[in-house]
């Protein structure tokens, strides 16, 4: 029930051997942020799309789903700040927002990329912070197993990306030839260019937060995006990262304030980089 015209996208099958994760560019160009306290009205999309290794659960459809209910049928802000991550959920989640009997807002914070530039195109109306960024592109994901597996999940990233190439073209008019190559390319809008081809609307101050708690959660992104363009798989960044927080028990347990050293996260790093 949008107040635009957004195509409803039917709900995919996921693969059995698909792991979810956010594309190491993504990570590398994500810059977190503490996320404010929600007013009634706001959800905020301030982490990776489904699972996190951090708290167990980073933003997922059966939570926005919650706040929905919460909501009632009223306008809502969306605040998206977010590297992407399970394109799965991030489908459930724009279909979710695109039902909203009430005008939806989307405000892009810092960034909006692969999955969560999905979420924003739910948007009745999106608006861009300054210097904040958009990334579009084909389905990304790992898969691991034999070749039907492997040939099963590149039947269903070839469907999700066909899907995303029409949300994209009916929310900003573009050609469809022109969304399809922006995808294949990876493409990556500041908000000028993003406004200019129709991705947003309009552009906003956005608050700065520069608190302890959002240089620790720059300081592990920093080192998630490093061990995942060194090609480390997610499950086991998650293991190094619990241990370099100090935090080796299961990942449910973790939380963000579980007093990640930020020194031996920069320790590790520059022994990575050399």
């Amino acid at each position: 029930m949008s107040l635009r015209k957004l195509p409803e996208i039917k709900a995919f099958t996921r693969p059995g051997a698909y792991q979810p994760d956010a594309p190491a560019d993504a990570l590398d160009q994500w810059r977190p942020r503490a996320a404010e306290a929600d007013e009634k009205a706001t959800i905020s999309v301030y982490d990776v799309i489904g699972e996190d290794m951090w708290t167990g659960e980073g933003v997922t459809a059966r939570r926005v789903a919650g706040a929905l209910r919460a909501i009632g049928k009223n306008p809502i802000t969306v605040n998206v700040n977010s590297p992407g991550g399970d394109m799965f959920e991030g489908l459930a989640i724009y279909n979710l927002l695109r039902e909203h009997p009430a005008e939806v807002t989307v405000k892009v914070m810092g960034l909006a990329a692969s999955a969560a530039s999905i979420i924003a195109m739910a948007g009745d109306r999106i608006e861009m912070g300054l210097g904040s960024m958009f990334m579009v592109h084909n389905s990304w994901g790992l898969v691991m197993g034999n070749q039907n597996d492997m040939r099963d999940a590149a039947e269903t990233f070839a469907e999700f990306d066909a899907a995303m190439a029409d949300i994209y073209t009916a929310r900003t008019g573009l050609g469809r030839d022109e969304i399809e190559a922006m995808m294949n390319a990876e493409t990556w809008l500041r908000t000028e260019r993003a406004i200019e081809m129709g991705f947003a609307e309009a552009t906003f101050e956005a608050p700065a937060y520069d608190d302890k708690e959002a240089q620790g959660m720059k300081a592990r992104a920093r080192l998630d995006a490093t061990l995942a363009k060194a090609g480390m798989p997610r499950v086991e960044r998650r293991t190094l990262l619990r241990e370099a927080a100090g935090t080796p028990s299961a990942a449910g347990t973790a939380t963000l304030s579980a007093g990640f050293d930020v020194d031996a996260a920069r320790r590790l790093l520059e022994t990575l980089k050399a």
